[in-house]
């Protein structure tokens, strides 16, 4: 029987789509260069791990690319407008809430971005707990940081479900034996959880 859900944040709770933000900020012929230079860098996985803050990693960013140097202060000033609700993802959160089930986060995130999601969104408040990153300077699909959450509330891994957007992340609870579900769509989520014969 499972009790616990354990969710991602990024592109399952709230939408996180960085190709849509450049484009209002910045000049189509940049937006390829700047989305790989800014969010599949190594400073972006380091601000996720909490070993780099962001002002150290913007530097480095312009350090490397300084004929970019203003359109990447221009990106950075205003990022986590991005991370938007997903309200149908947030409806499945309190539906499993309201029906007796203990529900987690599991997210790799940045310090800053994280505070700012964390006291815009009140959907937070309804978390029995939950890891993020950059406190702990483990990401996933690290298996440490699955091992983490499970010691830290007590769950067993057999009766938890973790949702995750990404196989990688999912393939790494699964290594603990931790039930998974691959996140597509809100509807198909609660469908999938129905499968799983969850009261919701």
């Amino acid at each position: 029987m499972y009790t616990n859900i354990i969710f991602d944040i990024g592109n399952v709770l709230l939408s996180f789509n960085p190709k849509e933000y450049l484009k209002e900020k910045i000049t189509e012929e940049k937006i390829e260069d700047l989305y790989r230079e800014i969010f599949q860098s190594e400073e972006w996985v380091m601000l996720d791990r909490g070993t780099i803050t962001e002002n150290e990693a913007i530097n480095k960013i312009i350090d490397r690319n300084s004929k970019y140097g203003d359109d990447i202060k221009l990106v950075f000033e205003d990022w986590y407008n991005i991370l938007k609700p997903i309200e149908e993802t947030i409806e499945i959160l309190k539906d499993l809430k309201n029906n007796g089930y203990k529900i987690f986060y599991l997210s790799n995130f940045h310090d800053l971005a994280f505070k700012d999601v964390k006291r815009k969104n009140n959907f937070f408040e309804l978390f029995d707990g939950g890891v993020v990153s950059y406190e702990e300077k483990l990401i996933k699909p690290e298996e440490e940081i699955y091992k983490l959450i499970l010691k830290r509330y007590n769950l067993i891994a057999e009766e938890s479900i973790f949702i995750d957007d990404t196989k990688l992340n999912i393939e790494g609870a699964e290594k603990l034996s931790i039930n998974t579900l691959l996140f597509e769509t809100p509807e198909k989520l609660r469908s999938d959880l129905k499968n799983l014969n969850i009261n919701i």
